[in-house]
């Protein structure tokens, strides 16, 4: 699939210090949450209809943190094992993990503003199908390298093909266009933005 590619991948102190690799997709991913403005996402998210099992909208800031961090101490750990060993296939794993993580994580950040933002659904179900698709082959790539660094990437596996499932319903459920969704409604306040579901 895809091998090691410097101009793609993160620089190797981001990997070789834990509190770097940790705070780096945390910080990145907190950032871009906040630069969509949390409170229009909510109201967003809570207007489109949704297909089954859809989560509470505090679950998200909570569980991505977890995730995040557990994925860029998954980064850590497959870079101090594999590039300190003596196994040079280990050191090449170990190598196109790292451009690999840095793909997936371009591919994440871009999900929340190709979604929310824009309110490109089929765009965004396009970009976290291949997110999850390239996180499957990293997890299987770091397993290879350290055991433990492929487990603390299976919950955010997990979640990615739960994502995956709430992204396309979404889509799906909304005709692949959340803009006809939305429609004028007057208040005291002045207006604001509703869905009729009921009109559907």
């Amino acid at each position: 699939m895809t091998t090691y590619i410097p101009s793609l991948t993160l620089p190797s102190i981001v990997f070789e210090q834990p509190a770097a690799a940790i705070l780096l997709p945390v910080v990145a991913g907190t950032a871009v949450g906040f630069s969509t403005r949390p409170s229009e996402t909510q109201k967003t998210y809570l207007e489109l209809r949704q297909p089954p099992l859809r989560p509470p909208p505090w679950i998200f800031g909570p569980m991505w943190t977890a995730l995040y961090g557990l994925m860029g101490y998954a980064a850590y750990r497959a870079h101090s094992t594999g590039m300190s060993s003596l196994d040079p296939t280990k050191v090449a794993l170990t190598k196109q993990g790292a451009t690999l993580y840095t793909i997936q994580l371009a591919l994440n950040l871009i999900w929340m503003p190709l979604f929310f933002g824009y309110q490109r659904p089929i765009e965004a179900t396009i970009d976290i199908v291949a997110l999850t698709g390239l996180t499957g082959y990293l997890t299987y790539v770091w397993g290879q390298v350290d055991e433990v660094a492929g487990y603390c990437l299976v919950p955010y596996l997990g979640w990615l093909s739960f994502a995956t499932y709430l992204s396309a319903g979404c889509g799906y459920l909304n005709n692949w266009d959340f803009s006809g969704k939305e429609k004028p409604k007057s208040t005291k306040g002045g207006s604001t933005k509703y869905v009729d579901e009921k009109a559907e």
